[in-house]
């Protein structure tokens, strides 16, 4: 299978760049599995897609502001904000740094992602600059694609300082800088648990008022969490699908979460899984658990693409995804190639809003 395969043409003016005003406001395109037809609907209507009975799960990870400013050692300067035009020469030389996945806590090392990737040598020291130097690391190693790893100076508290220094961190097909408004936007209503570099962009939709409405209709809802890195955003380098690897990335299951989807499955119920981070995450520990979701933590690799046998999720709620990601292949996974690629079609004529700010389909 050809990763060219899932490509589509999608109009630039089609990604959304910003937030709509309120949440609940997307657009959803509900496609049936079985027959491929597929209808134009509205998220507000979500809850009357479900049944009662019906198991929703989702993923509370939580974004931190990941994307780091700083100066290389030998160019430092005064504290300096992205957003200031007075600073342009200043950051013609700056650094960006996106840390991806915590490695240890001490020493505080951490996987990152940095731009301009190929001047930041092993040993180099980065420093990044709030009201001063609040936070300094040196690089220790190099992987495959560019990843280092850093260690960073200890501070009272690395993540408060992160909280003041840090930006959130968009993904690159909205090419501005961040605001105060994604602080909140980019983030679940539900979030709880630290951890993530991109937010689990389907639940995004979701209003209290939208899960009070679920909950009424004799839906049970649970939440696990894993927390989004590489493994979700990583460009594909290959080009056959088979070929390619993802990026392992942390999760962790309740007692009380793995006793409801296992009970759930005995029963014949359906689970509906809330965006992709979380399907994986399923279909991930069933396997792990040899047909039993188990309690704990681990790291899923779980690269699904047509041709899987799904375990645990029946229904699903997802954004729309880039041509030839691994996303748009799990979709497919589920939804059955053509019939999502002519879905997405369909979204494009449509005029459907695209990727992480964008609009969303429900496939049962």
């Amino acid at each position: 299978m050809l990763v060219s395969d899932f490509h589509f043409h999608l109009p630039d003016d089609l990604i959304a760049q910003e937030p709509l005003a309120a949440r609940d406001a997307s657009r959803m395109l509900h496609v049936h599995r079985g027959n491929g037809r597929w209808s134009d609907r509205l998220f507000r209507d979500f809850s009357e897609l479900l049944r009662p009975g019906d198991l929703v799960v989702f993923n509370n990870t939580r974004v931190f502001p990941a994307r780091l400013y700083g100066r290389r050692e030998g160019a430092r300067a005064q504290a300096v904000s992205p957003q200031n035009p007075a600073a342009r020469d200043f950051l013609r030389g700056r650094i960006e740094v996106l840390l991806t996945r915590q490695l240890s806590a001490e020493p505080n090392d951490w996987e990152c992602l940095v731009r301009p990737g190929r001047k930041i040598g092993l040993g180099e020291r980065l420093f990044f600059l709030g009201e001063g130097d609040e936070l300094q690391a040196e690089v220790l190693t190099r992987a495959e694609f560019g990843e280092r790893h850093i260690r960073f100076q200890p501070v009272t508290d690395f993540f408060a300082t992160l909280d003041r220094i840090g930006h959130v961190p968009l993904p690159p097909y909205i090419p501005r800088t961040d605001s105060s408004r994604d602080r909140e936007r980019y983030q679940t209503v539900y979030a709880a648990q630290r951890g993530s570099v991109a937010a689990p962009t389907a639940g995004l939709h979701f209003t209290p008022e939208i899960l009070d409405r679920i909950r009424q209709r004799g839906v049970e809802t649970v939440d696990l969490t894993l927390h989004v890195g590489l493994g979700t955003f990583q460009p594909i380098r290959v080009e056959r699908v088979e070929d390619h690897k993802l990026h392992s990335e942390p999760y962790s299951i309740s007692a009380d979460t793995a006793a409801a989807i296992n009970q759930a499955l005995q029963n014949k119920r359906r689970v509906v899984a809330i965006g992709t981070t979380t399907v994986r995450t399923l279909e991930y520990a069933i396997r792990a658990g040899a047909g039993t979701i188990v309690e704990g933590t681990a790291a899923a690799d779980l690269f699904i693409y047509p041709g899987f046998e799904f375990k645990v999720v029946k229904a699903m709620l997802t954004n729309f995804h880039l041509p030839q990601s691994s996303l748009l292949m799990l979709v497919s996974g589920f939804g059955g190639k053509e019939n999502i690629l002519s879905a997405y079609q369909h979204a494009v004529s449509e005029k459907y809003r695209f990727y992480s700010y964008g609009d969303c389909m429900f496939i049962e």
